[in-house]
């Protein structure tokens, strides 16, 4: 089998999200099958600026195609297209011109998908909203399988993106709740799909007094690992947490790592680690209390699985629909969503070992049930298998023509959003009209 990979940035020292589950899933698939993977040189997901060479080049085994960035993204151009689409009626036209502001605007890409989809059983595509995503499914034709790693941002509430969602071939879902977002917002429950999520690649042997004797770590600690950035709610997590060391009197610090989009707050209690390496980083999440999940969009959250990989609680964001779901799937988690429950959930978790320990155990469990790679790896073939024995069952809708494209009936894509049903999916439901009331029963945890 010849699997094609299609995604914004790669490389093994590129970490987003995204970016990390698409390598992962072409490095395990690449034992039972051909893998190559087509990204862009952009190393910087801001701007899209051309830092890596164009070419190929081989990545732990796998093949890498690299195409040059057409051109970088004009901040003020980009917010200027998505006031417009998001926020305001318009034209499958705007909504085409705020994915080429978007970016990564890689013509070439495409064009190589074109000539050479042949070749290939199926084309995974990764992150939706982007332009090789939304070009590059309509230049494969039948072989696309989409990877929406969709978040409940905006962007889901655009025209274009109905037929996408209607198109491919398959669509491979982080999260129920992701899954019935996307049902709701494109009314494609008839294209194939699973909830697969992603596994990680998280050592059996870990290291917390060396991550702690490192980093100069004597206090108990919660950890933050990801894009230091308000869109990931790190704004409201410093102030829930600054609060909380005002009037606690515990001795909790708060380490993060990751790059800083956000100022970081001058505070005894704050620790900035930058960016560490892979040992560092599992390391330090099991020498933490707990990680902290603040983030109010979400399509998975890896690193809230890893933290249950190693046996570690994780206190979220409950106004995030994915993360209240997977913590009450799992029973591994506490959630809040004001400072108050905050600074309870805390003291909780440093109050009562014993919940914190069964907590992690939950989430240990929990990730071995469903994100294991064999797992994954095993939901990837067997979709694999049923496109193959089944003929192709729909198309991509084509676009209006030149004068209908331009009429602005289209509803703001925030509103499109904003209408479609919310809370958390217990098992594969979404519990619609809002949030499921109260909170993990510690009878239940410890059971």
């Amino acid at each position: 089998m010849k699997l094609a990979v299609v995604v914004q940035r790669y490389g093994a020292d590129i970490a987003g999200g995204a970016e990390l589950h698409a390598r992962y899933v072409a490095e395990r698939l690449s034992s039972r099958a051909e893998v190559t993977v087509f990204t862009t040189c952009a190393r910087d997901y801001v701007t899209w600026r051309n830092d890596l060479p164009e070419g190929s080049e081989t990545i732990n085994g796998v093949r890498v195609e690299r195409f040059h960035v057409a051109r970088e993204r004009d901040v003020r151009e980009f917010d200027r297209w998505s006031r417009r689409v998001f926020t305001q009626a318009h034209s499958v036209q705007d909504e085409l011109a705020w994915l080429d502001s978007e970016g990564p605007t890689t013509p070439a890409l495409v064009a190589r998908l074109k000539r050479t989809a042949h070749r290939f059983d199926y084309v995974l595509l990764f992150s939706v909203r982007y332009y090789h995503a939304y070009h590059g499914a309509g230049a494969v034709g039948n072989r696309a399988v989409l990877v929406p790693t969709a978040e409940r941002d905006p962007s889901l509430g655009l025209g274009i993106l109905g037929p996408l969602f209607r198109g491919v071939r398959a669509i491979m879902y982080n999260s129920f709740e992701e899954r019935a977002l996307i049902n709701a917002v494109a009314d494609n429950d008839g294209v194939s799909g699973v909830v697969v999520g992603v596994g990680s690649n998280v050592p059996t042997a870990v290291e917390p007094d060396r991550a702690r004797q490192t980093y100069g770590l004597s206090n108990p600690f919660i950890i933050y690992v990801g894009r230091i950035d308000a869109n990931k709610g790190c704004a409201e997590l410093f102030d829930f947490f600054i609060r909380y060391s005002e009037t606690s009197t515990r001795p909790l610090d708060l380490a993060l790592i990751g790059t800083p989009v956000l100022e970081i707050p001058r505070h005894p209690r704050i620790r900035h680690l930058g960016y560490v390496g892979d040992r560092d980083k599992f390391d330090l999440m099991a020498a933490a209390e707990a990680l902290v999940m603040p983030s109010y969009y979400e399509s998975l959250s890896m690193v809230a699985l890893e933290a249950w990989a190693l046996g570690r609680p994780v206190l979220a964001n409950a106004r995030c629909d994915v993360l209240l779901g997977q913590c009450r799937r799992s029973n591994a988690g506490l959630y809040y969503e004001d400072a108050a429950e905050f600074a309870g959930a805390l003291d909780v978790l440093l109050a009562d070992a014993e919940l914190a320990r069964a907590l992690g155990r939950n989430g240990r469990d929990y990730v071995a049930r469903h994100y294991s790679w064999p797992i994954i790896e095993r939901k990837y073939f067997e979709m694999f298998d049923r496109l193959s024995s089944e003929p192709a069952s729909h198309r991509m809708e084509p676009l209006p023509g030149w004068l209908a494209r331009r009429k602005r009936t289209l509803p703001p894509a925030a509103a499109v959003v904003a209408s479609a049903p919310s809370g958390p999916a217990l098992g594969s439901r979404v519990t619609r009209g809002g949030r499921p009331e109260g909170r993990p029963d510690r009878r239940e945890v410890l059971a």
